[in-house]
């Protein structure tokens, strides 16, 4: 499988065969970077927000959207569970809910957890389960910053972490660079630059406690 990164929190799932899956598609333009280019079957939204909720720029004809779907379900043969969480410390008050999504693509089960503005809760955690790809969110002022992020991924113990919405060049959003994520990475982690925008994967050759910084498209 193909894990794509379109900046900001957009990610494609491109899999040997079945359904191309987006998360959290933005239009590029509003935030200052280019617009996704991918075309998908399923469409994941974690939170109704301008910059996460772009489905129409990346859907096929026909495509399956779920925007802030919480519970389990499959859909064209991937099982997609959605978790509620929140998009601030203080229980959505602020900013609303967010939905972490994880889904199961050829063996892999892949975490997105879209704009979490808090450290999860245990009970998070649980209904998570096993974890093998984790797409985190690194960048502070409207989701967590770089240091709850590693505690997250302490805490969820993924076999591989993947950062995501930072700042990059272009982007008009007042976010940290993934950088001063790097700079704090914990014990027994090792970070990889990638050196492009997309990364392959499978059962097979996934590592242990790596980061993958992936280059913007």
């Amino acid at each position: 499988m193909i894990v794509r990164w379109h900046g900001h929190a957009c990610f494609e799932l491109v899999p040997r065969e079945g359904p191309v899956i987006v998360l959290d598609p933005h239009d590029g333009y509003s935030i200052g970077i280019k617009p996704p280019s991918a075309q998908a079957d399923i469409v994941l939204i974690s939170h109704d927000h301008f910059d996460h909720n772009a489905y129409a720029v990346v859907a096929k004809p026909g495509a399956d959207v779920l925007k802030m779907f919480v519970g389990e379900k499959v859909v064209r043969g991937v099982r997609v569970r959605g978790i509620e969480t929140f998009h601030d410390k203080v229980g959505g008050r602020r900013r609303g809910r967010n939905v972490v999504y994880v889904v199961e693509v050829e063996g892999l089960r892949v975490a997105h957890l879209g704009d979490l503005g808090h450290v999860l809760e245990p009970s998070h955690v649980e209904k998570m389960g096993s974890v093998d790809i984790l797409l985190v969110p690194v960048g502070g002022t409207f989701t967590i910053g770089p240091e709850e992020a590693w505690e997250v991924i302490e805490a969820v113990k993924p076999r591989v972490a993947i950062p995501m919405h930072y700042w990059v060049k272009g982007m008009n959003l007042p976010l940290r660079p993934v950088e001063d994520f790097v700079s704090k990475a914990r014990e027994g982690w090792e970070v990889v630059r990638v050196g492009r925008s997309e990364v392959e994967v499978s059962r097979e050759s996934l590592p242990e406690r790596k980061v993958f910084v992936l280059e913007p498209p």
